[in-house]
């Protein structure tokens, strides 16, 4: 890899993406920054790209310089594919689609050995998200002692109020999530969302049992920059899910109705929301923590964007529980819209363009081997 990004044109670059989740601010923020952007899509999920926000002249319009079709996502990883990228000089930023449609075919390993194609940020901690691996999300916030959800080993041990996180039954990057207060509770919960057609036995077996924290979410989407040497914060959101945001729409007149629905928690968009500023030294201490210890566990450590997903649980103090992190681009480009990069920055940066400016800067000190893995 490192071969390959010393034979790049340096005038040349673009960055990457899977033709989903975020690329679109991958793509807008590539162009701010003068730096050309391919997205790479799967056949019947192209129009996004190829024609809706693809890059038009007289009067210029659109993002997208360059779509490259394939049957597949995970055909990414095919040796003709790669090479195409790296003709283009890509280096490629990975969103949470990545993860989840090369691993449909995929393990980890071989994702990590098989793409050679620079990438924006550290590769090995793509698979930290998951939660049957050793190295995951909660052996890293352990490591940089950060508040986060009590587990439970067996249903046997609930008491109290739990939130269980369990892989869908069809649709196996999503997970299908329910709450209980008793060990009863949760075999009539659970019993329940089997017979829906949402869990399995098996999925059920490995689920994870997690305290649940009573308060407002709120995600916390950092950036660690190693050419500035710096933690900084491009902006706060919550979540829009379904069916649970319809759900809490409903009359009160018709809430025994709702009682009897299950909870779809799948994402359906992000709001913007900003944080009472008397948190926000909080909110920094949480980051730098944990980016000390990512660095610790796994060096270089953080490279870019991760979001430490958090509720905010009442006080005297009030404090945040991280219940979830994110390593790579979070899938909210309406983070510009809170202040605090414009704090930073002077004006409204996207997650998106702030990547592109990271490999500006390293592409101007010729510190380009820093960012990439």
């Amino acid at each position: 890899m490192q071969r390959g990004l010393a034979g790049y044109d340096k005038r040349r670059l673009a960055l990457g993406s899977i033709g989903s989740h975020s690329a679109l601010d991958v793509a807008s923020g590539a162009r701010a920054q003068g730096l050309r952007n391919v997205i790479v899509t799967a056949r019947g999920r192209d129009q996004t790209y190829a024609r809706h926000f693809a890059r038009r002249e007289t009067p210029e319009r659109g993002c997208v310089d360059r779509v490259v079709e394939l049957a597949a996502f995970a055909d990414v990883l095919k040796p003709e594919i790669q090479q195409t990228l790296l003709d283009e000089q890509v280096i490629f930023v990975p969103n949470r689609s990545f993860e989840v449609y090369l691993r449909e075919r995929y393990s980890y390993d071989e994702i990590e050995r098989g793409m050679l194609v620079p990438i924006f940020g550290n590769r090995r901690l793509l698979r930290a998200e998951e939660r049957d691996e050793a190295e995951n999300q909660y052996a890293l916030l352990a490591r940089a002692g950060i508040r986060h959800p009590r587990a439970y080993a067996s249903p046997h041990e609930i008491d109290g109020l739990v939130m269980v996180k369990a892989a869908h039954a069809k649709v196996g990057f999503e997970r299908a999530f329910f709450l209980c207060t008793s060990p009863a509770d949760y075999e009539k919960q659970a019993a329940r969302l089997i017979a829906a057609g949402m869990l399995t036995a098996e999925s059920l077996r490995l689920a994870r049992i997690e305290e649940f924290a009573l308060g407002p979410t709120l995600n916390l989407n950092f950036f660690y920059s190693p050419i500035l040497g710096e933690l900084e914060l491009c902006g706060t959101d919550t979540r829009r899910q379904t069916n649970l945001d319809g759900l809490r729409a409903l009359p009160p007149a018709q809430l025994q109705i709702g009682a009897e629905i299950p909870v779809k928690m799948e994402e359906a968009g992000h709001i913007a929301a900003t944080l009472t500023e008397s948190m926000l030294e909080q909110a920094f201490e949480l980051g730098e923590r944990f980016v000390a210890a990512a660095r610790s566990a796994n060096p270089p450590g953080v490279v870019g964007p991760f979001a430490l997903q958090c509720v905010i649980v009442a006080g005297p103090p009030k404090a945040f529980v991280v219940y979830d992190v994110s390593l790579r681009i979070p899938g909210s480009p309406g983070t510009r819209y809170t202040p605090y990069s414009a704090y930073r920055w002077g004006r409204d940066v996207s997650v998106g363009e702030r990547i592109a400016m990271e490999v500006v800067f390293a592409r101007d000190t010729d510190r380009l081997a820093e960012i990439v893995t």
